[in-house]
């Protein structure tokens, strides 16, 4: 019994050096990357609005890559906040200068969501790529966005704003040709140098609701009030045909035929002399 129990801790000890062993071999871990977690690169947004109303959204510092046609007008909106310099940086490769007809004028306009054009600080904003350029490159720096603002000044304020790039000069033939435009756009954020104790009640972001299918019922009734409404505007109207077409000048015209009869009467009044009785005569 004593030469088992020896046997068993002999193993017992050989198993527990043999952990040990494979601990002090294993390798260690890599330890947590102590620095700020990586930003993952947003997709390329690869396709862009034909109005305000389809404006292509992008975030910020998102690469935007599209391929169009020469003439289209092309929008894109991303959103501001208070304190944000947004600058906007477009590249335009334009078709093989063979197959061009002349020089192109091309521009980017900044709205605000009140469709309002934004001036730009920096940036050209309307190049003009020549006969024998291959891409031409336009840009715009936007003012600081204040969080607060008298409606009639006009200043930029939080929301959402929009990005327009079209050609606004070039020679009818080169209409449609194919080009790359490539957008970028990013922002600093620094502190807002608005006024104390002024705020914006809500960001000026676009109404975007579509409304509602009208059912068959509510067409149905629609159509119902709209023939009601023909009916009794008819039925006026054959009435009053004979009547002429009232407007200011009748109200002028009648009010002064009231003032030139109440003219002619006082004068009458004053200019009136009595007549004078003669001797009676008599019988």
């Amino acid at each position: 019994m004593a030469h088992l129990t020896q046997a068993t801790l002999a193993t017992g000890a050989a198993l527990a050096a043999g952990a040990v062993l494979l601990v002090v071999a294993a390798p260690a871990a890599p330890a947590a990357a102590d620095g700020p977690t990586p930003v993952p690169v947003e997709a390329t947004l690869t396709k862009a609005g034909t109005s305000f109303l389809t404006a292509a959204a992008v975030n910020i510092d998102q690469p935007v890559q599209v391929a169009a046609a020469t003439g289209e007008y092309l929008y894109w909106s991303f959103p501001a906040v208070a304190g944000q310099t947004s600058s906007i940086t477009a590249t335009v490769d334009l078709a093989d200068p063979a197959v061009r007809s002349g020089d192109s004028t091309w521009h980017i306009d900044v709205f605000d969501g009140l469709r309002r054009r934004q001036a730009c600080t920096a940036g050209t904003q309307a190049p003009v790529a020549l006969t024998t350029d291959r891409s031409v490159q336009a840009g715009c720096v936007l003012r600081q966005v204040r969080s607060w603002a008298e409606p009639w000044s006009g200043d930029p304020l939080p929301g959402t704003y929009f990005v327009r790039i079209a050609v606004t000069d070039l020679a009818e033939q080169d209409l449609g040709l194919p080009v790359q435009v490539r957008l970028q756009v990013s922002a600093e954020i620094s502190d807002d140098g608005g006024p104390q104790g002024g705020r914006l009640r809500a960001p000026l972001d676009p109404t975007r609701e579509q409304g509602s299918v009208l059912t068959e019922v509510a067409v149905a009734e629609d159509q119902a009030a709209a023939d009601r409404s023909g009916e009794v505007s008819s039925w006026w109207e054959r009435a009053t045909d004979w009547l002429p077409e009232l407007s200011s000048r009748w109200v002028w015209t009648a009010c002064g035929g009231i003032i030139a009869a109440v003219g002619g009467v006082v004068g009458f009044g004053l200019t009136r002399r009595p007549r004078r009785r003669g001797p009676a005569s008599r019988g």
